[in-house]
């Protein structure tokens, strides 16, 4: 990649005249509302483009960044469209194309993803990612580690806000052993990392990557089929496998039911333990959980 960018040059370029060479498929409805704003109130950012010759001799654009402004022009009937004129290499055009899509403030959590670990396959550093995007350093090397290792469930978690990526890393940590990712989790609660919902929605991601893995399924493009003998046994045979995985998750929780009731049990056999719970006001159950206790030999 060359070390520096010439200074662009703004110009109106007709619409009919720039090429979008990777074009990405884009939410309809968000779509919809950069046509409206467009409509109402103008294009306040330009579109980036390059020139690259035609066989026709006039020249052409290749369009770096800016491709739903560029689709919003041309819904609303729109000839030409105010752009930034830069000559950069097919290189060059490529990571400034991902460096914006990753610095967009609503980016999807797997272009992120995708996004960083192709700049990185690009030669990029992590500090080069970092000033690229404007995103920490220490984020992008903790971003390629998730990347690396194909946590993909844990990226969406930590773009959504839902956890912190120092907890997803602490459970990428961990490995496969569920003690040591209930260790992580537990001492990210006791130094205040995750709390409430957060802690909740850990332990549900932890299960989830466990049972469904650390990718996320992609949604396969819909199209209409005819249905067939064959379509229903693979629905048949989908169904039955998510069925199996529903019984051993139930078995799973199961289990820690009946950990945690026989926990109690013994608690409630303790003399000494019943009555300092008494002396603190703390000796009452939900009669459901007192009646099983009672049946299992123990009692408040």
């Amino acid at each position: 990649m060359s070390s520096g960018l010439p200074l662009p040059e703004l110009r109106m370029i007709p619409l009919d005249r720039i090429d979008v060479l990777n074009p990405r498929e884009r939410n309809q409805r968000k779509f919809d509302v950069i046509v409206d704003n467009i409509g109402a109130v103008g294009l306040k950012k330009p579109v980036t483009v390059t020139p690259r010759p035609s066989d026709d001799g006039a020249e052409r654009y290749m369009l770096v960044c800016g491709e739903g402004r560029l689709k919003a022009f041309l819904r609303l009937g729109e000839t030409r469209i105010p752009a930034l004129v830069v000559t950069v290499s097919d290189e060059d055009a490529f990571v400034m194309s991902l460096a914006e899509n990753i610095a967009r403030r609503r980016h999807q959590p797997l272009e992120l993803l995708r996004g960083i670990t192709l700049l990185r396959d690009r030669g990029c550093s992590a500090k080069d990612i970092s000033r690229k995007t404007d995103l920490h350093e220490s984020y992008v090397r903790q971003i390629l580690e998730l990347a690396d290792k194909g946590e993909e469930r844990l990226l969406v978690a930590v773009e959504r806000g839902k956890i912190p990526i120092t907890v997803a890393i602490l459970i990428v940590g961990a490995g496969d052993d569920d003690k040591s990712i209930q260790m992580a989790m537990q001492e990210s609660y006791e130094s205040g990392e995750l709390r409430g919902p957060q802690l909740m929605y850990a332990k549900k991601l932890v299960e989830r990557r466990q049972f469904l893995g650390r990718t996320v399924a992609r949604a396969p493009p819909r199209r209409r089929t005819e249905v067939s003998s064959s379509s229903l046994v693979r629905a048949y045979q989908k169904e039955v496998e998510r069925q199996r995985m529903m019984v051993r998750k139930s078995s799973l929780v199961q289990q820690r039911l009946f950990f945690i009731l026989g926990a109690l049990r013994k608690m409630c056999a303790d003399e000494n333990l019943v009555n300092l719970l008494r002396v603190e006001g703390l000796d009452t159950l939900p009669k459901y959980l007192a009646e099983r206790i009672v049946r299992l030999g123990g009692a408040l």
